[in-house]
């Protein structure tokens, strides 16, 4: 079973709980503040109108009287609004000549430039004020007065604390972050039972790989995971064949390697041997003269096989961005010159047609081993002449081997590049290869990006061809 409680810093379910509780507190706080200032909103259009009503109904109580202007407030013009704990009522009118004739004193007036409300066939002004350390709402109506004796305009004012308002406004605050809250708390519990539903079937993968050997690569089963999970999964697959393959190459190598090693040193025991019983003084010396050369022929094979253990480190290096920029021209005149006294030896004649720089990056001793293998065994193949040369094309550095030998029949021209693989001719000599030299050709290519491949020669023999990327920037 899955830890349901594993650290939050390692859990993909905590993180999601995580980032989605933070981006829910972010939303009720934003909720929380409009809801607030909608309520308040609203409440102040209810109560404002509810202000307006209670000083219309007190204007219409204005009469005058032997030439004063009375003022009779009815009950109804404050029952309007209910006396409570919430909230309390003050009111002021004033005649003509702003004149306290009825209410409470000091009520205070408009704010200059107050603007008249268009909200309400009215001459109305709605301001918010402090009377008595209390924050109120105040409307301000005007009642025109024309009468034989008197002529203007007398003022109500009707105020209100603002605590109904206020009350009103956090109801609704309340009211909405409780909705949110339990919306993110099932949003939340949600996310956990889903994130924990697609967790299921990584956790049955994980059982079966866990229980299965070590030397048990076959491919997971698609049939227990989601649709979403199989791409996963046929990777994973994928990936487990590629390291079974490299696993049977590689059992496969050691015992080619095992074989071809075993007969030579097999043979080398036995020439000593037989060597031992001789007490010809010239017959030690033949013997000591073919061990030598059997040495010298299971030095050159231990050289290979630590070549094909080199290539996968210098085609990690090349990936990894540990190329380096050369010129593969130049190393292929270097290459000649050294192999000169060879092609001397052999009577081989070696020509280089290489003249123009081909700029390219790569590792320079796999570089230099590739180029060393082809001529090698050009020279083992050719009667008379090998000729290694170099150009550019369409973007490719294109580098050939020729020799006049007998060819290479096309049956045999990808198995040749196999390990191990040598032609009965080659095995017929005595200097024959050990069958490393062209794989590690193909395998040095293909680590560079490039590719070898066999074809007729212009000259009867064989062409070896070896094609690599350029280099596009020599920085």
């Amino acid at each position: 079973m899955l830890n349901p409680f594993p650290s939050a810093e390692n859990s993909l379910r905590w993180r999601l709980l995580w980032n989605l509780g933070l981006l829910l507190v972010v939303l009720m706080i934003a909720s929380g503040m409009s809801a607030y200032w909608n309520g308040r909103e609203a409440a102040d259009t209810a109560y404002d109108r509810t202000l307006l009503a209670s000083a219309r109904t007190i204007a219409a109580g204005l009469s005058e009287r032997d030439g004063t202007l009375s003022a009779d407030v009815p009950y109804v013009a404050l029952d309007t609004f209910a006396y409570d704990s919430a909230g309390r009522i003050y009111y002021q009118v004033n005649d003509i000549n702003q004149k306290l004739i009825s209410g409470y004193e000091n009520l205070p007036g408009p704010p200059s430039g107050t603007p008249r409300t268009d909200d309400y066939p009215a001459l109305a002004k709605f301001y918010s004020a402090r009377y008595q350390g209390q924050d109120v709402r105040v409307v301000s109506l005007l009642k025109a007065v024309s009468e034989p004796n008197m002529n203007g305009m007398a003022e109500i004012r009707v105020a209100e604390t603002e605590e109904q308002r206020v009350s009103m406004a956090r109801g609704l605050m309340a009211d909405t972050l409780l909705r949110l809250g339990m919306l993110g708390s099932g949003a939340l519990l949600l996310v956990w039972f889903t994130v924990s539903a697609a967790l299921r079937p990584l956790e049955r993968l994980r059982t079966a790989v866990e229980e299965r050997q070590p030397d048990d690569l076959r491919s997971l089963p698609l049939v227990e995971v989601q649709h979403e999970l199989r791409p996963l999964v046929s990777s994973l697959n994928h990936f487990t064949e590629r390291l079974r393959m490299q696993f049977e190459r590689q059992a496969q190598f050691i015992a080619d390697a095992a074989h071809e090693l075993r007969t030579p040193l097999a043979a080398l025991k036995a020439r000593v041997e037989l060597g031992l019983r001789d007490q010809d003084p010239a017959a030690w010396r033949s013997t000591l003269e073919s061990a030598a050369t059997g040495t010298d022929k299971l030095t050159h094979l231990a050289n290979q096989l630590l070549s094909l253990a080199r290539i996968e480190n210098g085609a990690r290096a090349i990936a990894e961005g540990g190329a380096q920029l050369l010129d593969l021209s130049q190393l292929a005149r270097e290459l000649g010159m050294a192999m000169a006294p060879l092609a001397h030896k052999r009577g081989v004649a070696l020509a280089l047609e290489a003249d123009e720089p081909v700029w390219m990056k790569g590792e320079p001793t796999l570089l230099n081993e590739l180029l060393s293998n082809l001529v090698d065994n050009a020279l083992r193949h050719a009667r008379d002449a090998v000729a290694l040369g170099s150009v550019v094309r369409d973007g490719r550095a294109m580098v050939w081997v020729d020799d006049d030998g007998a060819g290479v029949p096309e049956s045999e021209r990808e198995r040749v590049f196999e390990r191990f693989v040598r032609l009965d001719e080659g095995r017929a000599r005595d200097d024959g290869g050990s069958g490393l030299g062209l794989a590690i050709v193909r395998e040095v290519a293909r680590a560079h990006g490039g590719d070898a491949w066999i074809t007729a020669s212009p000259t009867g023999g064989a062409r070896f061809v070896l094609e690599l990327p350029v280099a596009t920037d020599r920085s």
